[in-house]
């Protein structure tokens, strides 16, 4: 691990570095995004309430197309710390859901390199950066979101990754939501949240740069897909959530979330692939 250690010292000055990103949350954006997840678009007016989880819609990083790498991705050193490796992939998040945005309401988010840690694993040398992100609008703290990226190196040409392994998902739940992952709804996704990473559109650079079989459904796609669902099926108001994705999604694939009973305000889910395969799990927390 010499060689990251070395790379730590240019990487340590980020950690505790806050940016602010501010957003109207204007209302065609909050109809673009009511209709991409099946709302009726004009229930929603100035002052709205949104759904707890809808933060992760709004506040996106408007980057100039020269400032972009070869990924689609910011280069680095623009937005987030230069990792000197060139694979990002969302993992784990940590949430405390302490209101709701209003619609046509300026608001922000403050985000910090919360850390930055090196590791050396079963699929090589990592880094694993955790942003913290708060949200704010009025003076008060909406949410609280931790989320993780892991930093892997190149896919040798003409192989395929091997950064995951595929586990069969739990068949014991109670319930379960099935939504189809198209190109349409990954493309509304991926625009809502101005998301250019080519793994998502780009078919022919997913296979031979990253090494995957196909398009890969956006994780955050994934996620809020499984709050949706989970929202669906809980009772109470969401306070908050612990998440991590374990096995990638494809375009053309579904989502397939299955949950357990809600017991004490707490709900835990899961998501499989249409074979089966484990692909997240989350664990949420509602009030009275």
């Amino acid at each position: 691990m010499g060689w990251m250690d070395e790379a730590m010292e240019t990487l340590r000055p980020w950690i505790g570095r806050v940016r602010v990103v501010e957003d109207d949350i204007g209302l065609m954006a909050v109809k673009r995004a009511a209709g991409t997840f099946n709302f009726d678009p004009e229930s929603f007016k100035v002052g709205s309430a949104l759904p707890p989880h809808w933060f992760g819609i709004f506040f996106t990083e408007t980057v100039r197309q020269d400032q972009l790498g070869p990924d689609g991705h910011p280069n680095k050193g623009v937005i987030l710390p230069p990792i000197p490796m060139p694979r990002r992939m969302g993992a784990g998040r940590r949430v405390k859901v302490m209101g709701a945005l209003r619609a046509g309401e300026p608001a922000v988010k403050k985000v910090e390199a919360a850390n930055i840690v090196p590791k050396s694993g079963r699929s090589g040398d990592i880094f694993v950066l955790t942003l913290r992100n708060t949200f704010e609008q009025h003076g008060k703290t909406i949410a609280v979101d931790e989320a993780d990226a892991i930093y892997r190196p190149a896919v040798p040409p003409g192989q395929k990754t091997t950064a995951t392994v595929a586990t069969p998902a739990r068949s014991d739940h109670a319930w379960s939501d099935k939504t189809p992952l198209t190109n349409a709804l990954n493309f509304r996704y991926s625009s809502l949240t101005w998301n250019a990473h080519r793994i998502h559109y780009d078919g022919d650079y997913t296979r031979s740069e990253e090494g995957y079989p196909a398009l890969v459904s956006n994780g955050g796609l994934s996620m809020h897909l499984m709050i949706d669902a989970a929202l669906r099926h809980a009772k109470g108001t969401l306070t908050g959530f612990t998440a991590r994705l374990v096995h990638p999604l494809w375009v053309g694939d579904l989502i397939d979330v299955r949950g357990e009973d809600q017991r004490d305000g707490k709900l835990k889910i899961w998501a499989a692939d249409k074979n089966g395969v484990l692909c997240g799990e989350m664990d949420l927390e509602f009030s009275a």
